[in-house]
């Protein structure tokens, strides 16, 4: 699932967004500023901006200009600014694509998706460890080609630890993964999820497992037996 940061100051508008790109395969962290949009940025890993240019401490466009040059995460202006100058000066200022106010959010979700498939974003589509697969397109894990039924987060652990296969992920980059900022996080929420993947990798035969590391996290690698 890719991360989205949206940083914009209308509250109603961002949550809108957020709650309606979930379903398509995008988890949305709201910043309400640039000051917000820094901390977010400094604190977790994203796959991509949705950037509004009218903020309360600051210009998105100046922001973007000072921060951006390297291009990673990518950044999509979402504006009513919509005059061809604005559109210009967006671009120029670092952005990777541009939508004027109002939008629709098919046209959002797939400006995000063709955006997300330049050369070096997210090239990978199908990730493996063993007979375990996850097609980060269509969000579908398969064991040995049989497909998987897992819940939202289940899917969300499974493409992070095969993407860190080999690797122990600890509790808090699972949290960071799995969570928005603003979400509560129970006791023992990760541990039940963790659970649950791991006996429906087990029922599948899979031939990568999933380990606890004591005290650490967790581990997914292929088994040697």
């Amino acid at each position: 699932m890719a991360r989205l940061l949206i940083i914009e100051d209308n509250d109603r508008l961002a949550r809108l967004i957020a709650e309606g790109l979930g379903p398509r395969g995008y988890r949305c962290d709201i910043a309400a500023s640039l000051a917000d949009g820094d901390a977010a940025l400094a604190a977790g890993r994203f796959d991509a901006i949705v950037l509004d240019l009218g903020l309360p401490d600051g210009d998105g466009l100046d922001w973007l200009r000072a921060r951006h040059p390297a291009g990673e995460p990518p950044a999509l202006i979402l504006t009513a600014r919509g005059g061809l100058e604005d559109r210009i000066k967006g671009l120029d200022a670092g952005a990777d694509d541009y939508l004027v106010k109002p939008f629709a959010l098919d046209e959002l979700a797939a400006r995000l998706r063709a955006m997300l498939r330049r050369p070096g974003r997210r090239t990978e589509t199908v990730l493996r460890v063993g007979d375990i697969a996850y097609d980060t397109a269509n969000r579908v894990a398969s064991v040995a080609g049989r497909t998987l039924d897992l819940a939202r987060r289940e899917a969300d652990l499974l493409e992070l630890m095969i993407r860190k296969a080999g690797q122990v992920v600890r509790r808090p980059a699972i949290e960071d993964a799995l969570y928005r900022f603003d979400e509560a996080v129970t006791p023992n929420a990760i541990e039940a999820i963790v659970s649950r993947l791991r006996r429906k990798l087990d029922e599948a035969g899979a031939t990568g497992q999933l380990h606890t590391v004591r005290g650490v996290g967790y581990l997914l690698r292929e088994s040697t037996a």
